[in-house]
């Protein structure tokens, strides 16, 4: 499985995005490491969501560099960011299944579509099985999106993600628009897939609690269930809270570093709980 390495499995190097001559990005520098957590905070409109998808090759920089495993994607076509894509898990806002196929055919899109995945045809229902059961959602693979609820739709989405086991993994907004028990179950869902997978993690969310529980716990496999962080383990879970502004990295740091702050608009995060 991934694990922690040297070479950052993303690093932006100056990058800005205009959108009608209006900054969405704004010089952003940065990297998250392989096994890595990185929670990314902001006002709507702050960038956070275009950061995701420049980091997909979805949007392109008009300047500076995004690096994904080493590799400049900045100018690449779609053909060549085909490859790259096949090491990158995402889910997108609103979990984005496509509503014409069933679970399973939604979970199996990618090992079926990205090429570079090259995964036999025999290997594909037991791999979407697995995912779906990681989410605790195994018997849902005959049944249509519109058949779930918002809360096992985003539970499918994240299995769609990581079902190639990717390497990188990015979640917009997994618990926006959910009641705060659901919310709570799928940031369990990351969390486990997180210390699972060992893979480097960028979450986007609007929900400071979201962060903290990336955090401050750890998911116990032999148990089976998530758990406080003992004393010390917060280090070692190399969590980064990133906040963003106007399209600017205004803060980098560890939850201690960003709780200090006095900056009005970063306090704001962390003083709204609930």
């Amino acid at each position: 499985m991934p694990g922690e390495s040297r070479e950052p499995a993303l690093r932006f190097e100056n990058v800005s995005v205009f959108f009608d001559d209006q900054p969405a990005l704004a010089d952003l520098t940065f990297e998250a490491r392989g096994g890595q957590s990185h929670v990314i905070l902001g006002a709507a409109g702050s960038g956070k969501t275009v950061l995701l998808k420049t980091a997909m090759g979805l949007i392109k920089p008009h300047s500076g560099r995004v690096l994904v495993f080493g590799e400049d994607i900045s100018r690449m076509n779609e053909r060549q960011l085909f490859d790259i894509r096949s090491r990158i898990g995402m889910l997108f806002q609103e979990s984005a299944l496509f509503d014409s196929l069933t679970i399973e055919e939604n979970v199996a899109y990618p090992l079926l579509n990205q090429k570079a995945i090259h995964c036999p045809s025999c290997d594909v229902l037991p791999r979407v099985t697995r995912a779906l059961e990681f989410v605790e959602l195994g018997g849902t693979l005959e049944k249509f999106p519109a058949e779930l609820s918002g809360g096992m739709r985003r539970r499918a989405a994240i299995a769609r993600a990581v079902v190639t086991e990717p390497p990188l993994q990015m979640y917009d907004s997994p618990t926006a628009g959910l009641d705060p028990i659901t919310a709570h179950t799928i940031m369990a869902l990351l969390i486990k897939e997180r210390d699972v997978s060992r893979a480097t993690t960028l979450m986007v969310t609007h929900r400071y609690q979201d962060g903290n529980l990336m955090a401050n716990f750890r998911y116990n496999s032999e148990k089976g269930s998530l758990e406080p962080a003992r004393n010390g383990d917060r280090a070692t879970a190399r969590t980064t809270f990133m906040v963003m502004k106007e399209g600017r990295l205004i803060f980098e740091g560890d939850q201690d570093e960003l709780e200090a702050s006095h900056d009005p608009y970063i306090a704001k995060f962390f003083k709204q709980r609930t």
